[in-house]
């Protein structure tokens, strides 16, 4: 039983109140697949580059048993680039520049042997292409999706068919009131799950996450880091953890539901301590496991 991830690659350029990085590897499915990856593997990636995508970023991948048989190579093309300027809050950022290149027409297809993955994770692409991914498939247990406000308000019919058919979603705190046009989170989190999704998890970025079920409320909470280097990809960072945890278990239960949010927040505290992929790039299960056992404790406490 395989993990599918499907999204994007790029070369970042982030510029932080404390360091500046230029074409450092990034994209959604990079840092879903690198948190998955110390959970079970291998982890199939389905994405687009250019043949300017540097040969050490795919060494890295497959080193992390990230197969790469779905990776399209355009010949001649140049990979998705996307920059950031941070504030000192680190919650606010402009974007410099985004440029989109071979991104910009991809059309993923799923290798034959991909196509029997039970457990799948779109990373935030064009629902349209996440609904294309998914009719793809030939029996998938339990998909995962992501999204942002540029779907909620530009592809919205997409996005409401996509809900369908995906088991969990993934967004954050103002996409959730965006898309059940609610500003309480937990009417919004009621008005979403009757899309469709059985779990929805809001993030809150430096507050935690918020998990939703049909009887439950969980509230997971963030880990608190003396310095936050680069904000980048956490959340997708979040997702790959989560996804990773309940592939290794095969437990789909609300109680395991509650320890993949905190494993999905344990591998976006390594991502945030360093620059691009870094923080993700060296760890262990063993190192992970630790850390998930620190955010228990940090929520514990005798009645």
């Amino acid at each position: 039983m395989s993990l599918l991830v499907v999204g994007s690659l790029g070369l970042d350029t982030v510029v932080t109140p404390f360091d500046r990085v230029e074409n450092a590897l990034g994209g959604s499915a990079v840092y879903i697949s690198l948190a998955a990856s110390y959970f079970s593997g291998p982890v199939y990636l389905v994405g687009v580059v250019g043949d300017d995508f540097p040969k050490e970023y795919t060494k890295m991948l497959e080193n992390h048993n990230v197969d790469l048989e779905g990776l399209q190579v355009v010949e001649g093309g140049k990979t998705f680039r996307w920059s950031g300027k941070y504030h000192y809050d680190l919650n606010v950022r402009d974007t410099l520049f985004t440029e989109l290149n071979v991104f910009e027409s991809f059309d993923p297809v799923i290798p034959e042997r991909f196509r029997k993955s039970r457990f799948v994770c779109l990373g935030n692409i064009d629902p349209v292409l996440q609904i294309k991914v998914l009719d793809q498939m030939t029996d998938p247990q339990f998909v995962v999706c992501d999204t942002m406000n540029y779907w909620i308000e530009g592809k919205r019919d997409e996005l409401l068919k996509l809900l369908k058919r995906v088991n969990v979603l993934i967004i954050n705190d103002s996409e959730a009131r965006l898309l059940a046009n609610e500003p309480n989170l937990i009417k919004a989190a009621k008005q979403i799950r009757e899309l469709g999704p059985e779990f929805l998890i809001i993030k809150k970025g430096e507050h935690g996450a918020l998990l939703f079920a049909e009887d439950t409320i969980f509230s997971a909470p963030a880990y608190p880091l003396e310095m936050i280097y680069d904000p980048t990809g956490a959340g997708d960072t979040f997702a790959g953890g989560f996804v990773g945890y309940l592939h290794k278990t095969r437990d789909l239960s609300s109680e395991n539901m509650k320890k993949a949010v905190v494993y999905g927040s344990a591998l976006a505290s390594f991502c945030v301590e360093k620059f691009s992929t870094k923080g993700l790039e060296e760890l262990n299960y063993l190192r992970v496991h630790d850390r998930y056992r620190e955010f228990f404790n940090l929520s514990k406490f005798d009645e």
